[in-house]
């Protein structure tokens, strides 16, 4: 076992920086996707039962049979609050209970009324109450319709793609005598037993290898497909996490998306390999309606996708459009997954803005973080010694670059003991973590969830004598390897094991934290060194459930644990701040993820924008990647863009490997160091407008990176971008025309304000965000053609949950008048940009008592910027700017 770590070690410490590809299963390696992929389309056997539907205030239940086999499964249809529709789908009759994901939903979702429009032998049809929205479920084959009017909204089923492994018993296995018994009692279950001899049993079924490791697939084939059309589709997005363009391919002629948590050691880019976390959320779009599919199953599960406009060019279709063509664009999707059940919610929208309510309202809100976590963090795998932290801690305050967080890799614990501190190289860490308090900073330091074996230590000791870890499939602890050398993993799927873990986080549990230290979860996929494709063997049990079960929901469940400790430490008041690497749906919960290990290539830097923003459409807001790349070594130029790309993402964080040389802000020539200053200063400058949209986020569901439109440029060498924009005139910052060319130069990226908006600024930047809590405010206005302009500021004391006991100002800001009340705040708006503004002749305030003053402004008539100069009002309180 050794030497396999060791072997493992020497890869990553390296200078091979690359994933081989070999480590992790295509489809056709995966049994039960290959399985599943044979089936061909139009051939579906599955009808349903109309004479047992049953139809309650809340649900209809309808059996369908699969008539190969004669095994009937259990069909329950619910239309949710929100105009979200719910179908399910399980064995009527399972030889033993299938896996069904909890605490992903934040609460049972409410039902509204379904009612009956009309029944024959043919099928049924259902209403879902407003604008003439119906189910038509047909009989042979099964299918589900979703319509509005005469549109076509979804079809589940229409291809035929169906497909639900029942349990069985193994043909070689001993049968029980008396459920033989029961069997031969039941005419039924003699017929559904003799289909089953009849069934083929291919490769794969009840047992699979993949290299060197066995998968002993105890329950047999349990796979579970079902396949979606989209009428008037030509888009889809969604399903991260892959290093991929948002924009979804089609998989015709190559393997479909995987969602699967993997350690994927510089994972390759434009493929649908797994990656780190795993969201089941897709979303379609077009320019009438975007619809959404939450396909809620935590195991192994690969998406399909075909379209039948794939492969033309805009040129194709204009001719089919001029030829007077009448095939409607559609796109097909498969979901594919290897065990539990059907459980799919069809949002339904009809806007955008729609769709990110009704999946919060399923799985929640992005976390609100503290305002300082939404500052810039300086990070290495590792530093070495407090003396090293403390000389980086000065280091920024000699360049004069603000930072908020300095982060400890693996390499500050006892040996990878975690909830520990290496006794030589960080002796007082509370000394250290002090330095910090005085100057405003913060500190985050790695947990992750594979344990040590050692006897000596006491965490080890407590989760083994309380029976938390994980087991093997011989009942066992399961044990693996990972950086501590032999490893436990806990079995964070129990709530004892999270309440256990979330109370080590106390101050006189996990020794030398304070209230300044904030935590790290890597490695939870979980990562296994020695296990197949890194992570864990699909046969360990949770209790009574396999891995296999409940795999993508690991890390989701460390990070709520992790979340939950830091809440009670501080008795409830304190907002936590947590960072993971593995993700499923509704880990927007409980802090930020980032975009894992990758290298310092331009490809890198460029991949990282729609890996964020396909995040964001699925809830999770809180991205960010390595700046700089983790891998390798970036030249000073691809340096200095990362910086001006990730000052515009939601966690801004650099990181670097521990093989890399040292790369802080300032060892790259005054020059660079200018540069990458001026970067992070714009981070501090904006960091209300981040707030503001943090905290919307948490209220609505909303993605976070808008309003502003961001053209980071990632070519080497480069010396103008080609940005799209959205709308005449609807954007300051530049001419509008569809593609506008933009030149750059080594300290610019093109920033534009959407037109109408106003976004709050602070100019004094300080060298943490807490040391600017109470400086005054600028609001940058940016009109729209009606020279209007509408925003918000949300200022409260930006680190407690009080916000939820309504201690915070939200201010509706206009153009002209501020209407909203709220208690008073030390800070005070000393400045207004208004953007495409004509010069006025003088500019009066007017506060709440009534009182006028005139205002003093500067007028930039060559870029029709209107400066008003201290204006000196109170940002809570009510008061008006009237432009004459």
């Amino acid at each position: 076992m050794a030497s396999v770590l060791l072997l493992w070690l020497a890869v990553c410490l390296s200078g091979t920086w690359a994933v081989d590809k070999g480590n992790f299963k295509t489809c056709d390696q995966s049994a039960f996707c290959k399985r599943q992929r044979a089936l061909k389309p139009g051939e579906s056997p599955y009808r349903a039962l109309l004479e047992t539907m049953e139809l309650t205030n809340t649900r209809l239940t309808l059996q369908l049979i699969n008539d190969n086999n004669k095994v009937r499964l259990l069909l329950e249809l619910y239309r949710l609050q929100g105009n979200i529709t719910r179908v399910k789908i399980n064995e009527l009759k399972p030889l033993k209970p299938r896996y069904e994901v909890p605490d992903v939903l934040i609460r049972e979702p409410p039902t509204e009324p379904l009612s009956l429009l009309s029944q024959d032998e043919n099928g049924v049809v259902l209403s879902l109450g407003a604008e003439s929205q119906r189910v038509i479920v047909s009989a042979r084959p099964f299918r589900l319709d979703i319509m509005e009017g005469r549109d076509v909204l979804m079809s589940l089923n229409s291809r035929g793609l169906l497909a639900f492994e029942h349990l069985r018993m193994r043909k070689d296995t001993q049968a029980d005598p008396e459920g033989e018994k029961k069997e031969e009692a039941d005419p039924a279950n003699q017929a559904e037993t003799a289909k089953e001899e009849e069934e083929k049993v291919e490769d794969g079924m009840w047992e699979e290898s993949f290299k060197s490791h066995a998968d002993s697939k105890p329950s047999g084939p349990s796979a579970v497909s079902l396949d979606f059309s989209l009428p008037g589709v030509e888009h889809v997005y969604g399903i991260p996490e892959h290093a991929d363009t948002l924009r979804l391919k089609t998989t015709d002629n190559g393997d479909p998306y995987r969602l699967y948590n993997l350690d994927v050691f510089q994972y390759e880019l434009y493929n649908p390999m797994a990656l780190y976390g795993a969201v089941p959320v897709m979303l379609a779009h077009n320019a009438q309606r975007t619809t959404g599919i939450f396909w809620l199953n935590a195991a192994e599960t690969w998406v399909d996708i075909s379209s039948n406009t794939a492969g033309k060019t805009v040129f194709g279709k204009m001719l089919d459009y001029v030829q007077g063509s009448s095939e409607t664009p559609q796109t097909d999707v498969r979901w594919i997954s290897e065990s539990g059940i059907i459980d799919v919610f069809i949002m339904l929208g009809p806007t955008p803005k729609d769709i990110f309510s009704q999946y919060a309202s399923l799985t929640g809100t992005q976390s609100f973080p503290p305002l300082s976590a939404l500052a810039y963090h300086q990070c290495r795998w590792n530093y070495n010694d407090q003396k090293d932290v403390q000389e980086v801690d000065a280091g920024f305050d000699e360049h004069d670059i603000p930072y908020d967080f300095i982060w400890l890799d693996i390499e500050h614990t006892d040996g990878k003991r975690y909830f520990t501190w290496d006794p030589h190289k960080f002796a007082s860490p509370k000394e250290m973590l002090q330095g910090l308090v005085e100057k405003k900073r913060k500190m985050v330091a790695i947990v992750d969830p594979h344990i040590k074996v050692d006897s000596n230590y006491k965490i080890h000791n407590e989760i083994r004598s309380k029976g938390f870890y994980i087991k093997n499939k011989d009942g066992g602890d399961y044990e693996g390897w990972c950086w501590p050398g032999s490893a436990g993993y806990p079995d964070f799927t129990r709530a004892d094991m999270r309440a256990w873990w979330a109370s080590m986080f106390a101050y006189d549990q996990y020794e030398g934290s304070m209230e300044n230290l904030y935590t790290w979860n890597d490695m939870n996929e979980p990562s296994v060194f020695n296990g197949p494709e890194v992570t864990m063997h699909k046969d360990a049990m949770h209790g009574a459930w396999e891995h296999r079960d409940v795999h993508n929901l690991y890390g989701f469940y460390v990070q709520m644990a992790t979340a939950e400790g830091l809440i009670q430490r501080s008795g409830g008041v304190e907002r936590p701040f947590v960072l993971t690497r593995a993700f499923f749906a509704g880990s927007q919960r409980y802090g930020a993820v980032w975009t894992g290990d990758n290298a310092a290539e331009w490809d890198h830097l460029k991949i990282s924008i729609p890996m964020c923003l396909s995040l964001g459409l699925v809830g999770i807001s809180f991205c960010g990647a390595d700046v700089g790349g983790f891998f390798k070594s970036p030249s000073t130029e691809l340096l200095v863009r990362w910086y001006q790309t990730g000052a515009y993402q939601p966690f801004f964080r650099a990181h670097a490997h521990l093989d890399t040389p040292r790369r802080e802000p300032w060892l790259f020539g005054p020059e660079n160091t200018a540069l990458i200053r001026e970067a992070v200063r714009q981070r501090y400058t904006l960091l209300p407008y981040w707030y503001q949209q943090f905290y919307q986020a948490h209220q609505t569901g909303e993605p976070i990176m808008r309003d502003l439109l961001v053209h980071p440029v990632t070519e080497e060498g480069a010396r103008g971008v080609t940005a799209y924009l959205p709308g005449k005139d609807e954007v300051r910052g530049g001419s509008y025309s569809s593609f506008s060319t933009y030149c750059v130069s080594n300290m610019t990226i093109p920033v534009f304000q959407r037109g109408g908006s106003i976004i709050p600024r602070k100019l004094r930047v300080r060298r943490s965000s807490t040391c600017m809590e109470h400086d005054p405010y600028t609001l940058y206005v940016a009109l729209n053609p009606q020279r209007t302009a509408e925003g918000e500021l949300y200022i409260d004391d930006g680190h407690t949950f009080n916000y939820e006991k309504k201690e915070f100002i939200l201010r509706k800001l206009s153009f002209t008048k501020n209407i909203l009340s709220s208690f008073s705040t030390r800070s005070w708006i000393e400045r207004i940009i208004i953007l495409g503004a004509s010069k006025p002749s003088k500019v009066t305030l007017k506060t709440a008592g009534g009182q006028e003053s005139q205002v003093e402004f500067e007028f930039d008539a060559s870029m029709s910027v209107l400066t008003l100069r201290k204006p000196g009002m109170n940002a809570g309180v009510d008061w008006s700017v009237t432009l004459q």
